[in-house]
């Protein structure tokens, strides 16, 4: 073998490894994963899912940039037999190497998972059904169940009261039982010792609590500082038997939140929920009350005050009087800067 042979075999050897190692340093570090993209994307793997099913997905939209070595890293890291479902979030210039391992690791992402403002049991279930695995459908079908909402000491009306409006961290994979599970185990720790102390020295219940404080914010959803003032009001009204008089549970009886102006005939709706006609609380929250009313009722304002209506300034503060005929002239003031707007209803 002549000495030009060796050196020549040698060369194409050296630039056959170099070429290679080249290849497999550009499969393993280059970004191939959300390339050119400023978002991360979150890859959802749903239980039973098949290595052909992230592709798809992956493929949908339009994650991977070379699909060959991709495909060739997760057949050599034998990804195909380890597909965990989870909630997978890849950031922008990802490489395959390090995408794939997450994948493989199973170390999935929390859904960071916030709600607030929320009216309806409906509005609750869409807003967080949609957001993990189990589904709006199985959701609805547990906040529905009696059974599962008397293990958390609650009802079907009253099984809203359970979710805080916060920020929670929880795996999309999360079952519905777990997940129910979890907002109780918040729930409890609001609902510490010393807040039931607080609730039962001034006649209530946590549920009883959730249940005016969602009247409470619905009455007065923009001056949060007027809180404690309008609970002090309703309690008042409740250790006086007198009916609540709260207009936010007859726009719930009706099912129509865009009333401005409560009328006559309105006030005679027949339901649970009519505080005009039946004394006492409502059979459940007329919303999802968040922290702030929860605080304004247990630390509600002491006073004397058993009648309100909105400014007349329409300021969005309520006027308060302690007599019916103040009440009235409060009443006819609020009325009449209506009448000059036009607002009819």
């Amino acid at each position: 073998m002549s000495r030009n042979f060796k050196v020549g075999l040698f060369l194409v050897i050296a630039i056959l490894t170099t070429t290679f190692t080249f290849y497999f340093w550009q499969i393993f570090k280059t970004p191939n994963l959300q390339v050119d993209k400023k978002e991360s994307f979150a890859l959802l793997i749903p239980e039973g899912a098949t290595y052909q099913t992230v592709l798809d997905s992956l493929d949908k939209h339009q994650v991977i940039n070379d699909n060959i070595s991709f495909r060739f890293l997760a057949k050599l890291l034998k990804y195909s037999e380890k597909v965990k479902p989870g909630r997978y979030v890849i950031k922008p210039e990802t490489s395959n190497y390090k995408g794939i391992k997450k994948l493989i690791s199973g170390d999935q992402d929390a859904v960071k998972l916030t709600f607030n403002n929320i009216r309806l049991k409906e509005d609750l279930i869409k807003r967080i059904g949609s957001r993990f695995e189990f589904g709006e459908t199985k959701f609805r079908e547990a906040l529905n169940d009696q059974k599962v909402c008397q293990k958390y000491g609650l009802d079907t009306l009253t099984i809203v009261s359970m979710f805080l409006p916060n920020t929670y961290d929880i795996f999309w994979t999360t079952g519905t039982e777990k997940f129910l599970d979890r907002m109780h185990s918040e729930y409890k720790k609001y609902w510490n010792a010393e807040r039931v102390e607080k609730a039962k020295s001034i006649g209530l219940t946590p549920i009883q609590v959730s249940i005016l404080a969602s009247i409470v914010e619905e009455e007065q959803a923009r001056k949060v500082d007027e809180r404690p003032m309008v609970a002090g009001l309703y309690i008042n009204r409740l250790n006086a038997l007198m009916p609540l008089q709260a207009d936010p549970t007859i726009k719930f009886a009706l099912q129509d939140f865009a009333i401005k102006r409560i009328l006559n005939e309105q006030l005679r709706v027949k339901s649970p929920y009519n505080t005009y006609v039946n004394i006492g609380l409502p059979p459940g929250p007329i919303r999802v009350a968040d922290f702030k009313s929860l605080d304004a009722v247990l630390n509600y304002n002491k006073h004397d005050y058993l009648y309100m209506c909105a400014k007349a300034d329409l300021s969005g503060y309520h006027a308060f009087a302690k007599t019916y005929p103040d009440h009235l002239n409060n009443a006819r003031m609020y009325q009449a800067e209506l009448n000059r707007l036009k607002i009819m209803k």
